[in-house]
């Protein structure tokens, strides 16, 4: 027989001290014995058992159930007409309105209210309830240490999880937060995975608010800074739409497939324009597209990355950056590391990309202009952050230290000039303050265990999104020192950001200096050689040449080898001239002595000695 009691508590009262007290005993439960069971008693003996001189513990877990939260709104509108009056009929309200007007208790009314009124705007005239009575006081400012805690998380409500690929805050506030869900491992998507994107209420992390269905997944969500019921979105498939809210989850226009990216539009941005319908998206296919969400049928402009305009040439890009203070100037950062800063209403094709700025050894995955200093900008890629200067092409004027670990994406502070972020693959965000430190960050904060993609901060600089690898949305809230400009801040990053072009254009001058010395130590040799191989013949004719060369060598060693016919005869005249001295000598075949001295003349003859000859060898 099993016993449960159930205690049961108020969540208000969890982890309130316990109050005990004495009180009598209580009777819950009484069992009456019952005999049958004494049959089955079986003594045990010996008995043994173990004992611990150790305080024995009880574990108990409780865990509340969780509560789900619905937003609802109502609208209010004019009312309180009477029935024979229709509010939408101008003629009926203004006739009532007059009548109401004629009324003694309606003017009653308004002479009581109007002396109240009175009472009241000249209080306000004297006294202004919005003075500050201590603004030129000097507050003692206190050294905090740099920290960030975490405010909410938004998961990925799917079963199968995505990458939070992009964030985007709401414009009119921190209220809410947009985000692009996207698995971007190349076909590693499975059939079942969802292609849905949400919009969260900062305040509710249970439920999205609104829930975006592109056709395809996508990769970045932006707002518009004029209508914040208006987002733009770039697909996996390339192809850019734009949502209203005010009309449901399904997107009002896309552009055509066949207008539009090859590849995954990796970055859209909204341009400056009087109506607020003009953006431009990038992807990886090389191509920067120009669109108005009036008419996506086509595009209104399109740039290939490459200099002489050349698509089959052209560098993938991966992100984009855009000042609205500069209309006509945009910059791209590609997946073969360079930065290129283009000119979007330049004359020629060949004059719309300006110039290249190359330091990165990977793909640029984040791009962005100093919010304070337009011609200084931050890029990340690869295993550090690089700050450039437009007037620098050739370097970065700072850089962070080179980490262990991949970057995947970085911002500016919208505040604090000094501040940027940047996210790895540790899950880790560094907070970096230049002026406090160059060598290493000033915050290194541990978000969550997979790899951080995206980042985020809202236009005040308190609040910072990150998306992870995993789907999970974490909002940060930073120390009052990270997001609160400091006294003299700008001066100082104005003058380091000075000193530090100044540095890099002494050494680049230093440098070119040094190659200049080089090409001018290097220019006798390389101009004699120039001048041997001009006198050299051509290739065919030094191919003829030792051709014949061979040859004659070959004839000239024939030359002096003997004849071997020479020698044959020489042989045969040797043995015939022995054999007949033999012959004279031992007077064979019946020679006679005067044969002998016939046969000697010829032979003396065939050998005469020498003019110089020693004497010894003529008398002989």
């Amino acid at each position: 027989m099993e016993i449960v009691y159930v205690y049961t508590k108020k969540r208000a009262e969890f982890g309130r001290q316990c109050n005990f007290s004495d009180r009598p005993a209580e009777l819950h439960v009484d069992i009456i014995p019952d005999p049958t069971q004494a049959e089955n008693f079986i003594e045990r003996n010996p008995v043994d058992i173990g004992l611990q001189c150790v305080q024995e513990m009880s574990e108990h877990e409780v865990n509340t159930e969780r509560f789900e939260t619905g937003s609802r709104g109502i609208n209010h509108t004019e009312g309180g007409w009477p029935k024979d009056v229709n509010p939408h009929e101008l003629e009926q309200v203004t006739r009532f309105r007059k009548k109401v007007e004629k009324d003694e208790v309606y003017i009653q009314t308004i002479q009581n209210l109007g002396v109240v009124m009175e009472h009241c705007i000249k209080q306000n005239n004297a006294i202004d309830i919005y003075e500050e009575y201590f603004e030129d006081a000097q507050v003692d400012e206190v050294d905090e240490t740099p920290s960030a805690k975490t405010i909410n998380v938004f998961r990925d409500p799917s079963e199968i999880k995505r990458t939070a690929t992009h964030i985007s805050w709401f414009p009119d506030g921190p209220r809410k937060l947009a985000v692009a869900y996207c698995n971007l491992d190349f076909q590693g998507a499975s059939t079942d995975t969802s292609m849905d994107s949400y919009i969260w209420d900062v305040e509710n992390p249970n439920k999205p608010e609104i829930t975006l269905k592109p056709v395809s997944p996508l990769v970045c969500l932006e707002y518009n800074p004029k209508d914040s019921h208006i987002l733009l979105g770039g697909c996996y498939n390339g192809q850019i739409a734009y949502w209203d809210t005010r009309k449901g989850s399904q997107p009002v226009e896309m552009t055509p497939i066949e207008q539009s990216h090859r590849d995954p539009a990796y970055k859209t941005i909204w341009i400056q324009s009087k109506t607020g319908t003009e953006c431009f998206s990038a992807s990886t296919d090389g191509q920067v597209l120009w669109w108005d969400i009036r008419k996506l049928g086509e595009p209104t402009e399109t740039l290939y990355l490459d200099k002489k305009q050349d698509f089959s040439k052209a560098q993938g890009a991966y992100s984009l950056e855009y000042e609205p203070t500069m209309p006509t100037k945009f910059m791209v950062g590609t997946e073969q590391g360079v930065i290129m800063s283009c000119n979007r209403k330049a004359k020629t094709p060949l004059e719309k990309i300006v110039a290249n700025f190359t330091g990165h050894i990977g793909p640029v995955y984040s791009l962005q202009r100093n919010p304070h200093f337009p011609k200084n900008f931050l890029s990340v890629g690869d295993w550090c952050a690089r700050i450039w200067s437009e007037d620098i092409r050739e370097s970065s004027i700072m850089w962070t230290k080179q980490y262990s670990s991949y970057l995947t994406d970085g911002c500016w502070s919208p505040i604090r000039p000094s501040v940027f972020f940047v996210t790895k693959m540790d899950g880790t965000m560094d907070v970096w303050d230049i002026i406090f430190k160059q060598n290493d960050p000033t915050l290194s904060l541990q978000v969550c265990d997979v790899p951080l993609h995206s980042l985020r901060v809202q236009e005040h600089g308190r609040l910072v999104a990150c998306g992870s690898k995993d789907g999970t949305t974490t909002l940060l809230e930073l120390s009052e020192g990270l997001y609160t400009l400091q006294r003299n801040e700008k001066n100082l990053v104005t003058a380091m950001f000075e000193r530090e072009t100044r540095r890099e254009k002494i050494l680049d001058a230093r440098h070119r200096e040094m190659k200049l010395k080089e090409r001018t130590k290097s220019q006798p040799e390389e101009d004699a050689k120039a001048h041997d191989e001009e006198d050299a013949p051509p290739e065919e004719d030094l191919y003829a040449k030792a051709e014949n060369e061979f040859w004659d060598i070959i004839k000239t060693e024939k030359k002096k080898m003997p004849d071997p016919t020479q020698d044959i005869e020489k042989s045969d005249t040797g043995k015939d001239g022995a054999l007949s001295r033999l012959m004279g000598q031992s007077g064979f075949f019946g020679s006679d002595p005067n044969e002998d001295d016939m046969s000697a003349g010829p032979s003396t003859a065939a050998s005469p000695i020498p003019e110089g000859a020693p004497e010894s060898e003529k008398k002989d």
